[in-house]
């Protein structure tokens, strides 16, 4: 099965072959210097976004996120807060219709959760958004994974003009679909679930700096500022825009009254998924405002299966650094879960997470085939509205409750 890190690689490596006597420079306005990293503002707003190795600044977040769910909530200082829960979105490409899946399954089971907070990386950021609305969006997300087609994600362009743009593909198309959902009226809803308290992160890598980025999407929109919906659709969109495939996004940036341009792509790029920076501790956000939990669960959905398909490789330079490149991603999503893990036992939150079975069986023609992710999104449907038969540790590792 492919996947969108796979479609792009391809186009990755041609691009490279061809750069040495075909290549052109795209305008762009000046990168950030590595010194001002972290001191760089988008919109002026001061919490739109962290890196991950920022652990106080985040830790401050979560606990100004305390103090709203807690007056939310009624619960005085010293109090104890409800159960939070955790959900984690993967990468996949077209295989996002998992997740859709599950999760609208998950409400016809009558038992999902309203998430404290949610992450999303690359197709797993497309579907955050209305996970963190919660069950009233299903049928929205149902929509955009059931009757997406590659004209609805991306539009190719010649192969010439490929070599010397800074994508083989335009995602005007998927831009236009982010904005047909992500509107005034959505945003507005986000906002209020901000104040109370949630948190919804997405991921993009910051090219020139090598970095991930997590960008708070609640705080911006709650931040008041006219631009705020662009720049969310545009998060959106830089955090599944393969490198090569997709063209990157370019973000203004200010650092002291100085502009700057930062790039950024998928946030595949460095993990395929996440919940918070191994550096940070939620304990230390608690203690530090007076508040107890009551517990912590933490769910992951793995848009993807465990190993990469068996495939009978032709002994030619791209077939074979195409698969050597998928699997290492693969497996690095594996190395993600084993994180993911490792911080929910230091939280003490229990773990669990979902992933497309070896029981599932369906043709892929081509990436975003309609038919093979109605076929996906169905089947984790059905699995869910079942009661879906989660994980609790990540693979080959001994499971406690197994």
């Amino acid at each position: 099965m492919r996947e969108w890190a796979q479609s792009g690689l391809t186009g990755f490596l041609v691009t490279i072959c061809v750069s040495l006597s075909a290549c052109a420079n795209l305008e762009r306005g000046s990168a950030v210097p590595s010194v001002d990293r972290e001191h760089a503002t988008v919109l002026g707003i001061h919490n739109a976004r962290f890196f991950t190795d920022q652990p106080d600044a985040i830790s401050a977040e979560q606990g100004r996120a305390l103090i709203r769910e807690a007056k939310a909530h009624g619960v005085g200082q010293g109090g104890t807060l409800p159960t939070a829960y955790l959900l984690s979105l993967s990468g996949g490409g077209d295989n996002g219709a998992f997740g859709a899946g599950l999760l609208a399954g998950w409400t016809a089971h009558g038992n999902r959760p309203k998430f404290k907070l949610v992450t999303g990386v690359s197709t797993g950021a497309l579907i955050a958004p209305f996970a963190f609305l919660g069950s009233d969006y299903d049928a929205a997300l149902t929509d955009v994974y059931t009757n997406a087609t590659p004209s609805k994600i991306y539009e190719r362009r010649f192969v010439l003009a490929a070599l010397t743009e800074d994508a083989l593909s335009s995602t005007t198309p998927l831009y236009e679909t982010i904005s047909r959902y992500v509107d005034a009226n959505f945003i507005a809803q986000i906002a209020a679930e901000y104040e109370k308290g949630r948190l919804l992160i997405i991921q993009t890598t910051d090219l020139d700096a090598g970095r991930p980025v997590l960008w708070n999407i609640g705080a911006i929109a709650a931040s008041g500022s006219p631009r705020a919906l662009d720049l969310i659709r545009h998060i959106l969109l830089a955090s599944a825009s393969i490198p090569a495939a997709f063209p990157p996004v370019m973000f203004d940036v200010e650092v002291d009254g100085t502009r700057y341009q930062e790039m950024h792509v998928d946030g595949g790029a460095v993990s395929q998924a996440f919940l918070i920076p191994p550096s940070v501790n939620i304990h230390v956000a608690l203690e530090k405002t007076g508040y107890r939990r009551h517990g912590v669960a933490a769910y992951i959905i793995r848009n993807s299966r465990l190993k990469p398909e068996w495939s009978d490789v032709d002994r030619l330079t791209l077939p074979i650094a195409e698969k050597a490149v998928s699997t290492l991603i693969s497996y690095n999503g594996i190395g993600d879960l084993y994180r993911m893990y490792l911080v929910s036992q230091r939280e003490g939150a229990s773990f669990n997470f979902a992933y497309i079975g070896d029981d599932f069986h369906a043709e892929h023609k081509e990436d975003f085939d309609q038919a093979y992710m109605r076929a996906l999104y169905h089947y984790a449907y059905e699995k869910a509205a079942a009661g879906y038969p989660w994980r609790h540790a990540p693979p080959e590792f001994a499971d406690k409750h197994q």
